[in-house]
Order: C-alpha cells, then sequence, then structure tokens
C-alpha cells in the first residue's frame, strides 16, 4: 500500500521536470516529509484549461486532496479510507472506474515509507485481518535520486451543502494506485554479515505504490486514451533494482513530525525488524 510519502520538491522543478505548461503559484505547497492522508498535494495531469476557449488538453501542475471521493458520493466521510486502489482492479471498481477511465494524474515524491513488520503479522494481513503495531519504518526512494512519480486517479466532488460560487463547493480529490512488492534485490541490498534487514520490496510490505517510468508519463496522463484494456497495459510494474530502501527514525510514525531529518538514513533499525 501507499500510506505516507514525502515530496518536497519546488513546483517550478517539477514543472521543468514534467513539462508543465499551466500552474498557479497561488497553488504553491510547502515541502512536506511526512504526506498523510487527507492531505493536499500536488498532482500532474492533462485537462483543458477553466474557461478557456481553446479545448485542448493541457498539462498542469494542480493542488488535489490525497483520498478519492467519487463524484456520486452523498458525503466526503471515506476519503481517508480511499487512499489507494489497487491496480489489479482500478477498471472494475464503482469507485474508481469512470476516474481511471478518464481522470488520471501522477503524483511526484521524494519517496514513500513503509513499515517492516514481522512474519506472523504478515501472514494476517495479507488474509486481510488486523495487524500489530506497525514496527521500524523504512524509506524507498529511486536509487538514482530522480523523482518517484506515483500513478493515480483523481475525481471532482460537489459539496450539496454549499452554493455552487462558493471556493469549497467542489472537492478535487486523488488515489495512488498499488500493485504487488516486487520480490527482486532492491538497489544496496547487499548487506554486512550479521545484518537481516529486508533486501526486497516484498519483504517490507506485500503492496507498494505503482511507479511509472518517464516513457510512460504521456499516455498516462493523454485522457482521449479510455480503452481500459490499453490502459491496464501501462500498469505493469517497474523493473527490479531501481529503488533502494533504508531505515529511518520512528518520528515519521507521527504524522506531526515534518522535516527534512525524516530522511536521514540510520545505521541500524531503531526497532528490531521481526523477520
Amino acid at each position: 500500500m501507499c500510506g505516507r510519502y514525502a515530496a518536497s520538491r519546488r513546483p517550478e522543478d517539477l514543472a521543468g521536470l514534467f513539462g508543465v505548461e499551466k500552474w498557479e503559484p497561488e497553488e504553491t505547497l510547502a515541502p512536506d516529509w511526512n504526506v498523510a492522508p487527507t492531505k493536499s498535494v500536488h498532482a500532474v495531469l492533462e485537462r483543458p484549461l477553466k474557461d478557456a476557449a481553446d479545448r485542448r488538453p493541457v498539462r498542469q501542475l494542480r493542488v488535489l486532496r490525497w483520498g478519492l471521493v467519487p463524484s456520486w458520493a452523498k458525503s466526503p466521510e471515506g476519503a481517508a479510507k480511499m487512499i489507494n486502489a489497487r491496480s489489479e482492479t482500478v477498471h472494475e471498481k464503482p469507485s474508481f472506474r469512470r476516474a481511471f477511465e478518464a481522470r488520471r494524474c501522477l503524483l511526484p515524491a521524494d519517496g514513500y515509507y513503509e513499515w517492516v513488520t514481522g512474519a506472523q503479522e504478515r501472514e494476517l494481513e495479507e488474509k486481510g485481518r488486523r495487524k500489530r503495531t506497525r514496527k521500524q519504518p523504512y524509506f524507498v526512494t529511486p536509487a538514482d535520486g530522480s523523482v518517484m512519480a506515483l500513478a493515480g486517479v483523481y475525481e471532482f466532488w460537489r459539496d450539496p451543502v454549499l452554493p455552487p460560487d462558493h471556493p469549497l463547493a467542489w472537492w478535487a480529490t486523488c488515489s495512488v494506485l498499488t500493485t504487488e512488492a516486487d520480490p527482486g534485490p532492491f538497489a544496496g541490498a547487499e548487506r554486512a554479515d550479521g545484518d537481516d534487514g529486508p533486501r526486497s520490496l516484498a519483504e517490507i510490505h506485500p503492496r507498494m505504490p505503482l511507479i511509472l517510468p518517464p516513457e510512460k508519463w504521456a499516455a498516462w496522463l493523454d485522457p482521449a486514451r479510455t480503452d481500459p484494456v490499453e490502459l491496464r497495459e501501462l500498469l505493469a510494474p517497474p523493473p527490479s533494482g531501481l529503488v533502494r530502501a533504508y531505515p529511518v527514525a520512528t518520528a515519521v510514525s507521527d504524522v506531526r513530525n515534518n522535516g527534512p531529518e525524516l530522511l536521514t538514513e540510520l545505521a541500524a533499525p531503531e526497532e528490531a525488524t521481526l523477520f
């Protein structure tokens, strides 16, 4: 899954990296090293500009709220539970189907956090049963220092309680697509003797966010692509060995903590991993 990530790049840098044509300086978000569900996040998407005569799709950097609210929802109460969409079923789930076909985005990230659990806890989690308290957090990030582009879908929801001209009448929300965790060794998996830390993403968690390489960005963002069969071809997981993972301070487990120190690599886990 993806339940927390870091996003510290400046919007002007993201605009250059993703070929953004339009972004509003007043929508600039401060760097966030502990992005949690329901927070506002930067997203790259393509759609016509509002009130523009030219209706061609324009690549934009927009601010969305993390936790998708379907357009047909009666209230936004379930948004915190809609932060992820499984790539295997996103095309058929009522909450995500329309967004998958017409409203796809990329969520730029430095990387994401995941918490290592023991073997017995992992077995319970894979069966859908409640697990115990999370253990040692790890930060997963591109080995080459590049920006991680997470595949996402977004949706618009109209608050029926507010008048149409109210600035909060419309919600723009999103979800991160996930896939099965890569069982192959990640970059830097070779460790010293006696180090029993995880050697692959699958050893950290059974799921991972779907990371899209640059060669898939244009096709994924193109709103003219609506065929679910063709779109699902874009959902193949990236090759092994493109990311590294390292232990970070358990301070990241508290969403109130936020700062670049959360990304500091620890020489050893703070808490014993339970393999």
